[in-house]
């Protein structure tokens, strides 16, 4: 495929736009499977190796972070993780596009982030057609167990999203959205400081 070609597509796929597993081919040497597949083969007491994988694998990560094996994804390097992350094992990046990740985010087991949808006319889907929109995840989120966060969405700062959920479209900051499709079901205030009868 000419250079050409390939502005015209990452055009397409910019605008959220139908394309090809074919048209898409030349992103292939921008994925990090190898990579992925040795991290989830390293052992709990090789944090330095761990480390230098991440490294290899994301478009950027910031510090102290913690993944635990198995986690997926595309292609990885259209990942971005700010500081302070956990994420639980089998972790889903469906990173078509890029999936940018705040500070101080949780994310709970089996949580799946996808970039990429496909038409619902199966005319469409001939070669693998799909849509690609990014995923934003802002500062100090918490996204429950089994949740899955679907194309173009943006969830704000502070929210919190229930296990189980699907979320379809934007979280506003500190909320707490439950359901299928998500859907805001209270506001986060300081009364939360006071639940489960911890001491801060």
């Amino acid at each position: 495929m000419s250079q050409n070609n390939e502005e015209e597509v990452l055009a397409r796929i910019a605008k959220g736009l139908v394309y090809t597993e074919t048209e898409a081919a030349f992103q292939a040497p921008q994925r990090r499977t190898d990579e992925i597949f040795e991290y989830n083969r390293t052992a709990p007491g090789e944090p330095d190796r761990r480390r230098a994988l991440l490294e290899a694998i994301f478009g950027s990560v910031g510090e102290r972070t913690v993944l635990l094996p198995p986690f997926h994804a595309g292609f990885g390097s259209k990942v971005h993780i700010g500081d302070d992350f956990f994420g639980n094992v089998n972790l889903t990046f469906v990173d078509d596009v890029e999936i940018r990740i705040g500070d101080g985010v949780m994310i709970a087991p089996s949580v799946t982030l996808t970039t990429t949808g496909h038409p619902v006319h199966p005319a469409r889907r001939a070669d693998f057609g799909r849509f690609s929109e990014p995923i934003v995840i802002e500062d100090k989120v918490w996204i429950g167990s089994n949740a899955v966060v679907l194309p173009g969405v943006r969830i704000g700062r502070g929210s919190v999203i229930g296990a189980g959920s699907v979320v379809s479209r934007d979280v506003p900051p500190m909320a707490v959205a439950v359901g299928t499709p998500a859907r805001v079901l209270r506001a986060i205030t300081d009364e939360d400081l006071k639940s489960r009868t911890a001491q801060a």
